[in-house]
């Protein structure tokens, strides 16, 4: 399997590209302990956001992806220690349709897991640059909040055909992982940076690449016409 996904990108140091190539798996190091707040209670906060996402979101709102490509290689990690979770190939009969209910949903387990979890680097926390897993000691780096806001939305009755975890890169170069809700509305992000839920191009991201919708083990790329600063200057 890993052999035909070659090809991948490799981030080190402090968010910088670095050439080296590792079995053609991405790593994200995310680091970063900080996020936005927001002062409002949440059922106001969510009221808020509703009227104004909404007003934004449209149907074509929603990522371009193109082919299958490199697995995360905290991922991989992840699905050797977990292959149930990484065999799972879920129907995938369309976007979730947004409605007042599920706004409050993705709004409210944005906030408790970005409040209930301590930003921590893996490396601080397992002496590993790299550890994708369940924030289970209260205390996880990005992907970890991506894996249990995946896990709460899931139980709460969303297909995990529309909760896609998502690799992008910050405006400052460095690797992060983002949970992605695909709506009929368009795609939303999660993201433990910030308890404001937004719309996937709203977020100042590269995005390069997320799980398929129909296979929990597998990635897709996501095409360089999602970037609009990329778009621009290739035309």
């Amino acid at each position: 399997m890993m052999a035909a996904w070659r090809g991948g990108f490799l981030f080190g140091g402090h968010g910088r590209n670095v050439a080296a190539i590792s079995r053609g798996i991405l790593s994200v190091l995310c680091r970063g302990a900080f996020r936005a707040r927001s002062g409002f209670a949440l059922t106001a906060l969510s009221g808020v956001l509703l009227a104004i996402g909404l007003a934004q979101a449209e149907a074509g709102n929603s990522m371009a992806t193109g082919g299958l490509t490199s697995q995360p290689i905290g991922h991989y990690e992840f699905c050797k220690a977990n292959p149930l979770e990484c065999s799972l190939r879920p129907r995938d009969t369309g976007p979730e349709k947004m409605n007042k209910a599920l706004w409050r949903k993705l709004v409210s387990v944005n906030k408790s897991v970005n409040q209930a979890v301590k930003p921590m680097n893996d490396i601080d926390i397992y002496g590993e640059e790299e550890v994708w897993t369940y924030p289970s000691t209260g205390v996880g780096d990005c992907e970890d909040y991506v894996l249990e806001k995946r896990r709460a939305l899931m139980r709460k009755g969303i297909s995990l055909a529309n909760l896609l975890i998502t690799v992008v890169r910050k405006p400052d170069g460095e690797g992060h992982a983002i949970l992605t809700v695909r709506t009929d509305r368009g795609d939303f992000v999660l993201d433990n940076l910030n308890d404001t839920v937004k719309l996937w191009n709203q977020t100042g991201y590269r995005y390069l690449k997320r799980q398929a919708s129909n296979h929990t083990g597998m990635w897709v790329s996501l095409r360089e016409d999602n970037n609009p600063v990329v778009g621009a200057v290739s035309q």
